[in-house]
């Protein structure tokens, strides 16, 4: 169950704006195209059929919020969502990943996504099982026992031994035991967690591993890999680890037998089809250049090869067909040299939506440092609070590296709000590094400060382009 009900394309543009600075129309778009999801669902079968997505174009330079829209969109609906580069593609004949693979990616991780959401749901159940497993170890049911030590404050603790001794063999109490109890309570409460016990792991077979590593295709790969993992004999072998290590592995064991696979994949394919969303990046890479020097073959081919998959096309893999006719998919690219108008006609009609990301000024880039939920400079203070520095940035500091930024921005490679991560590690270099055995613990970042750390770097064009 996703919660793109619960959202209006208000609330949704609010929920971005917590995380991204301005771009408004961006917002708006994936804000209505999540809200149509909801729409749809509350149709008649038939017209559900007919309703396909409106997939968004992306303009505008990098840095400037394109991936983190459709990343936070995605986590709003609690949809299956894959990032892709169309680079990574090639058309199909060449060597390069088909590009069915970004489906398959997709329907992967809405199997993990499901797969989480209903551990959640067992996870307390499955503990349980996990410290009962404990308390076997350190203390067996009497009819198992074959062997016992017991230890000073009369607790029987865990050699996980299967031969007892022949003194404690009679002494060994009976299952539902005040003491037994009493030692499952100091497994549950963690008490124990530091303890050391030998516990009988499943190791994963390297060998099988090892032999598929130069297959030509990762679908044939993964599919062989699986495949022979399941026809090779699971080795086991036991292994000293703390309580705390035991309850996890126990615990993963447990949530398996809780689970159903079966179930899980039909719910994530399920997902995948109505819920997914596809982001593919650098879009613009893909466009012929105004077909000055005639078509680029591989180029356009790639484009032909997305053309189905955005149209609508059954993808086969291991998990059984997956239709795309619902996914969303949301392209993005610069366009700096190529337009979209250079992306072959059919697919242009696929992506009727169309918004352009602006540049991002001085104002956008004060804001990005300081209104985000998880600002850079909120980030950077908790970093080094860790080594018990304190630091203040100031608002004439935050406007300098604001300019700082921007400047850099125009005089060399246009980065976006990427560039506020360079200078910031520039500035707060020589802190970072000392701070474990600084005297002076409270920092305080302004204007003065950020000039000095900086002024050098960026009034040489030259050098800033290698630093900054």
């Amino acid at each position: 169950m996703t919660q793109e009900q619960d959202l209006t394309p208000k609330q949704i543009v609010a929920e971005l704006d917590r995380y991204i600075v301005g771009q408004d129309d961006a917002k708006r778009s994936v804000a209505i195209a999540l809200r149509n999801r909801w729409r749809r669902k509350k149709l008649g079968t038939d017209m559900q059929k007919e309703i396909i997505p409106k997939n968004i174009l992306l303009i505008g330079p990098t840095g400037v919020g394109k991936t983190e829209i459709a990343r936070r969109l995605a986590g709003l609906a609690g949809a299956p969502f894959i990032k892709v580069e169309a680079t990574k593609y090639t058309e199909v004949g060449y060597v390069g990943r088909d590009v069915e693979q970004m489906i398959r990616d997709l329907v992967t991780n809405a199997i993990r996504m499901v797969q989480e959401r209903e551990s959640r749901r067992f996870e307390a159940r499955a503990e349980e099982e996990a410290n009962k497993r404990i308390l076997q170890v350190f203390w067996p049911k009497k009819e198992a026992v074959k062997e016992a030590v017991t230890d000073p404050m009369g607790f029987l603790f865990g050699s996980g031994e299967e031969t007892a001794k022949k003194e404690d063999r009679e002494e060994a109490p009976e299952p539902g035991s005040e003491k037994r109890k009493k030692v499952l309570e100091q497994i549950v409460s963690h008490a124990w967690d530091e303890r050391e016990i030998e516990v009988e792991v499943t190791e994963a077979d390297r060998a099988v591993q090892g032999i598929l590593t130069g297959s030509s295709t990762e679908e044939l790969t993964n599919n062989f890999q699986e495949m022979l993992g399941n026809l090779v004999p699971k080795k086991k072998r036991k292994k000293k680890m703390t309580v705390a290590k035991a309850r996890e592995i126990f615990k993963e064991e447990e949530l398996g037998k809780f689970l159903d696979m079966d179930i899980i994949v039909e719910k994530a394919v399920q997902a995948a089809e109505e819920s997914g969303i596809v982001f593919i990046d650098e879009f613009d890479k893909i466009a012929e250049k105004g077909r000055t020097s005639g078509p680029d073959v591989s180029r356009e081919g790639v484009q032909r090869d997305i053309l189905p998959i955005v149209e609508g096309a059954t993808v086969n893999t291991k998990y059984g067909p997956v239709k795309t006719d619902h996914i969303l998919f949301i392209a993005a690219g610069a366009f700096h040299v190529s337009k979209p108008s250079d992306l072959i006609p059919e697919l242009q009609g696929r992506f009727p939506i169309r918004v352009e990301l602006q540049s991002l000024t001085v104002d956008d880039f004060k804001r990005i440092l300081t209104e985000p939920s998880q600002s850079l400079i909120k980030q950077y203070t908790a970093l080094l609070s860790a080594d018990g520095m304190e630091l203040e940035f100031t608002a004439d500091g935050i406007g300098t590296i604001a300019e700082y930024a921007h400047r850099v921005n125009s005089e060399t490679e246009n980065i976006g709000a990427r560039r506020l991560h360079t200078i910031l590690e520039k500035i707060l270099e020589d802190i970072a590094f000392n701070a474990p055995d600084a005297d002076e613990k409270h920092i305080v970042v302004n204007q003065a400060f950020v000039t000095d750390k900086l002024s050098e770097v960026v009034q040489n064009v030259d050098l800033s382009r290698y630093i900054l």
